[in-house]
């Protein structure tokens, strides 16, 4: 039996899969001849796959070292979900009582154990070295391989420690994995680890599912609850760069009926873990959190990620957008950009070492022009990572949905350029731009700068104007910034190449979302769309009570894909679920029995004939609007929220909630109806209605009297008389 055969069917059997993603046979086959491998691929592209298989099938032990203990968890989780036997993978960290390390240590001398994940810090102890020295080694896996140099954006110091401790523990095979690298970082990788020999597999950088998005900052946390509320019970990460916003952001949601908690690295462990769990276990469906949360986030349905912050770097950006949609369904990007953010990280520069701060001050310049751009943002994002996007339209980011406008400024550009050289590259953007409107401020006046020939030269524009000018103009490299001279403005040779030569060039104006209320999700797939609604929903409470029974996040049970193609396969036996999409032979023995069962008696009861080809049963036919608003009413959202979220009236709202009484729907809405009337109001309508001969909202509102009334209290009313006694 040749090797390739062997591959497919290893891969059946551990993981379900029965084919393979991309370059990860290639990959895998690199790392099974015992050779040293680089694994550059986006997450969600199927890195773990890369080391995971080979480490079931290779004699010994494999060495994962990972940064995080939460990542740990997850994956000896869903290790542990795929294989009928618990000790086949193990972490060994700080986190484990000494009981725990022994038996860890008894499993892996056995034999058992194909997976050891170990901490950087774990690994430099030396009672684990000694250990170590003394098992067979498979090969060492380092996740998360961009930790190690100093030009990524989670640089750890202890990362750069790993290459003498495995030298000592004994060489083997060498896998690094990352999700996100530069050139430069990719090469300090290999560099380090002693790997420039290594066979490199890099897949694109391109997550044709992700829509990419930049707002203006402007009411941020409002137009975030629209959109929360636009996407009601979707799964999403909040970033921030604060504690302090973290916490505010998170209890803004909550006031606003949003299952939100907050994440940081201020608050206690138990609390911050127990945050992620639940996040994990669907009990809340919006995560606030600082860059410290994410990187051992396995959560394939995260349906949006939003910067309330600009990020620091690209490859940060793209690390954290990418933790959305990571089952190849829908995924929103979102990030609220505003340029006094950049100053507030330019600040944060502020003395430390200069070679710092030039990395720094070019990270944040590429993190501008990509904020900026009027261009596909997944050009900019792709040409970053040193990708060509062939396309120029991709049809999934808001500059080729929305296209910005551009306005030629050849001669403001002239005219900032020559200002910046008249007062000897000696002054801020804010006080250049003062200059240009000809505004007098006190330091004007006292360096006697309205004398200049460029006072008053650009006095059709305001101050913001001039400020996009310069920022543009930095991102051509027409002009840089000193930092370390308090972000003093200076012109560079390009740009005195500019002034003898000047040509084209065409200025972004800002694209203004304000009051938009079109949606946003650029034609995106969703995520785990099923045949058969009603089943997959019940497949999903079912997965949803065995992980609570079992304390384990819902998708390591099965994962949505899983689950929407149970809800049109039907299988009804053990055998048939291994035919299902993800679910491999200890999958199928540990957790299918209650689903199978499930969909058994689900195949009975509806009366469901189970052809080869493909059942899709029709819902209800309900409208969206109709089926929004007695899900939020079942939720106790107030009218005023419900209509904002929808972008329409309260009246809208309460005639959709009378249409939904009136055919026989039966709706609790006393809980609004007791924050606008009181008890003696609500039973002297009550009471009339009681009586009355007719429902005309007109002879009540005459009986009862206008000064005393409302229209829509007695409407309100008339919807809870209805509902109570008519249904």
């Amino acid at each position: 039996m040749n090797k390739e055969i062997d591959l497919l069917e290893r891969l059946q059997y551990f993981f379900g899969f029965d084919r393979f993603k991309g370059q990860q046979e290639a990959a895998i086959k690199s790392v099974m001849e015992g050779r040293n491998t680089f694994v550059l691929m986006p997450t969600g592209g199927g890195k773990s796959l890369i080391y995971q298989l080979p480490a079931m099938i290779l004699e010994g032990t494999a060495i994962v070292i990972s940064p995080l203990i939460a990542l740990m968890k997850n994956q000896v989780d869903s290790i542990r979900g795929m294989n009928a036997d618990d000790d086949v993978a193990h972490f060994l960290n700080s986190s484990l009582s000494k009981a725990a390390i022994t038996q860890v240590k008894e499993d892996v001398m056995a034999g058992k154990t194909k997976l050891l994940y170990v901490a950087p810090e774990s690994l430099t102890k030396e009672e684990n070295i000694e250990f170590l020295k003394q098992i067979k080694i498979s090969f060492y896996a380092i996740d998360e391989a961009h930790c190690i140099s100093e030009w990524g954006h989670d640089f750890r110091p202890e990362y750069r420690r790993i290459k003498p401790i495995v030298e000592e523990i004994g060489a083997s095979p060498i896998v690094a994995l990352t999700a996100t690298a530069t050139a430069k970082v990719q090469h300090d990788i290999q560099k380090n680890l002693g790997i420039l020999d290594a066979r490199v597999f890099m897949a694109s950088f391109n997550r044709e599912n992700l829509y990419y998005e930049v707002r203006p900052k402007v009411k941020s946390t409002t137009q975030i609850i629209k959109f929360i509320k636009q996407n009601e019970g979707k799964s999403g990460i909040i970033y921030c760069l604060s504690r302090k916003k973290v916490e505010e952001l998170a209890e803004n949601l909550q006031v606003n009926g949003i299952k939100a908690l907050p994440y940081h690295a201020g608050m206690d462990a138990a609390t911050r873990s127990g945050n992620q769990d639940k996040f994990l276990m669907e009990e809340v469906d919006v995560i606030v959190a600082t860059i410290a949360f994410g990187m051992g986030i396995d959560k394939p349905d995260v349906r949006f990620v939003i910067h309330y912050d600009i990020p620091k770097s690209l490859e940060g950006y793209y690390q954290e957008t990418g933790r959305a949609g990571r089952d190849g369904g829908e995924g929103k990007c979102i990030t609220f950009y505003s340029y006094k953010d950049i100053q507030k990280l330019e600040k944060f520069m502020h003395g430390k070492p200069v070679a710092e701060q030039e990395i720094g001050k070019q990270l944040l310049l590429d993190t501008v022009s990509y904020a900026e751009t009027a261009i596909c943002r997944r050009v900019i994002l792709l040409h970053y990572f040193g990708e060509k996007y062939e396309s120029d339209n991709c049809g999934n980011c808001d500059n080729c949905l929305n296209p910005k406008e551009q306005i030629e400024a050849k001669e403001e550009i002239i005219t900032a350029l020559t200002a910046i050289l008249e007062v000897n590259e000696k002054y801020k953007a804010d006080h250049i731009a003062n200059i240009l409107i000809g505004n007098k401020t006190a330091a004007i006046k006292s360096f006697n700068h309205y004398h200049l020939e460029s006072f008053g030269m650009g006095k059709d524009h305001d101050e913001r104007f001039w400020n996009a000018v310069f920022r543009q103009a930095m991102v051509a490299g027409l002009i840089n910034k000193d930092i370390e001279n308090y972000g003093l403005l200076k012109v560079t040779g390009k740009g005195h190449e500019y002034l003898a030569n000047p040509k084209s060039f065409l200025l972004v104006k800002n694209h203004d979302y304000e009051g938009e209320e079109t949606d946003s999700s650029g034609g995106a797939p969703s995520g785990g769309a099923s045949g058969d609604p009603q089943l997959f929903s019940m497949l999903k409470d079912l997965r949803k009570k065995l992980a609570k029974k079992l304390n384990l996040p819902p998708f390591v049970i099965f994962q949505d894909p899983s689950l929407a193609d149970m809800s049109i396969q039907y299988p009804i036996t053990l055998e048939e679920l291994q035919n299902i999409q993800g679910v491999g032979q200890g999958k199928a023995r540990r957790y299918g029995k209650e689903f199978i069962d499930l969909i058994k008696k689900y195949v009975e009861e509806n009366d469901i004939e189970r052809p080869e080809d493909m059942v899709v049963r029709t819902v209800a036919n309900k409208s969206k609007t109709k089926v929004f608003i007695i899900q939020s009413i079942d939720r106790r959202l107030s009218f005023e929220d419900i209509a904002d979220s929808q972008g329409i009236e309260v009246k809208d709202v309460i005639s959709e909630v009378e249409a939904i009484v009136n055919s026989g729907t039966r709706l609790n809405i006393d809980y609004y109806i007791d924050d606008v009337l009181d008890e003696d109001h609500q039973e002297e309508i009550f009471e009339y209605f009681r009586e009355a001969k007719t429902d005309s909202i007109e002879e009540a509102l005459a009986e009862l009297g206008e000064d005393e009334y409302s229209e829509d209290d007695i409407r309100l009313m008339r919807v809870k008389f209805f509902s109570d006694l008519g249904n």
